[in-house]
């Protein structure tokens, strides 16, 4: 069983120290058997202060990061301490003991660790926009995208914070289980099934003013049931009634991100669940999923995730029947 290891250190967030636990630890499968197991250790096995009036007891030291396949590093700080030591050396004699091939995933301000630790040195990383600047300047040699929920990056994933360590924990479920798993799993947490990762962090007005009570969330609806037809912003502009122009300023709002840019990511999530859960040609899952051609599902498959739909079928069932070892 895939074995997730939460680091807890001094000052550490609450809710996001437990999102992890919630998110993985109710991943079950097809036969209800839990897909993962999640250790929380701390730097000595002792209890650790949080950022509330409340301490934590934890119940594993630090030689349970060895045994990782995946180490969560969940938000601790105060970032504008700029005398702080990121990285002291039971903490970095702690990440030392990874084993090769270990994932690492950061919340929030957990990226300040793992950028200490070099561990994001020439590599994309996200963490809070409010610290994004303070970010950047600290670790230079670190790719900061700041307007991201979260970047994945393949064995290193880093997340905003808050909600966004929800959306990235879904997404790892889903790239080591598919969407059907991750979807039921969202729907038994009470949480969105998927926010795509390049989704802006900071959408000016999430929640329209009494004024313009009229949201896209129909259209949203209207459009997901389908995407197996061509689809105009006249469409949809049509069926919310309202203008192009009036569509695309409130998808801006309440998505952060144009209409088309919105439809193209939903026929892409549409065609990854397609290939995983289908013997469909990937003609056919081109068709449903509104692509027309294996060619344009192709250069959207490839651009979006780098690879082809073929090999993203074959990779995908291969890491399903993948168990990974720990020493």
């Amino acid at each position: 069983m895939h074995r997730v290891v939460v680091l807890a250190l001094d000052g550490v967030y609450p809710f996001e120290l437990s999102i992890p636990a919630r998110i993985f630890g109710t991943a079950r499968g097809a036969d209800d058997e839990p897909l993962y197991e999640v250790l929380t250790c701390s730097l000595d096995g002792r209890p650790v202060t949080t950022d509330a009036d409340f301490a934590v007891a934890i119940a594993h030291g630090p030689d349970r990061v060895g045994t990782a396949d995946t180490l969560v590093i969940p938000p601790f700080a105060d970032c504008t301490d700029v005398d702080r030591d990121w990285l002291t050396v039971p903490l970095a004699a702690a990440l030392a003991s990874l084993r090769p091939g270990a994932r690492v995933m950061s919340i929030c301000t957990g990226a300040y660790v793992l950028a200490a630790a070099g561990l994001l040195d020439g590599r994309p990383a996200t963490t809070h926009w409010r610290q994004a600047a303070h970010f950047q300047r600290r670790f230079p040699a670190v790719q900061v995208r700041p307007d991201v929920l979260y970047v994945d990056d393949g064995d290193v994933l880093t997340a905003a914070g808050v909600a966004a360590g929800i959306d990235l924990c879904l997404h790892l479920v889903r790239r080591d289980h598919g969407s059907e798993v991750a979807n039921r799993l969202a729907r038994l947490c009470i949480v969105p099934p998927w926010r795509d990762g390049g989704q802006a962090q900071f959408i000016e007005r999430p929640v329209p003013e009494p004024a313009t009570a009229a949201t896209t969330t129909t259209v949203r609806e209207w459009a997901l049931q389908r995407l197996h037809r061509p689809l105009s912003l006249a469409d949809l502009a049509a069926h919310g009634r309202m203008s192009v122009r009036t569509l695309t300023r409130r998808f801006r709002d309440e998505v952060g991100m144009t209409p088309g840019q919105w439809l193209t990511r939903q026929r892409v999530h549409h065609a990854r669940h397609l290939l995983e859960t289908t013997d469909l040609t990937v003609d056919r899952v081109a068709a449903e999923a509104g692509f027309g051609t294996g060619a344009s599902l192709r250069q959207h498959l490839t651009a979006t995730i780098g690879v082809s739909p073929t090999a993203y079928r074959h990779t995908f069932r291969a890491s399903r029947h993948a168990h990974p070892v720990r020493r």
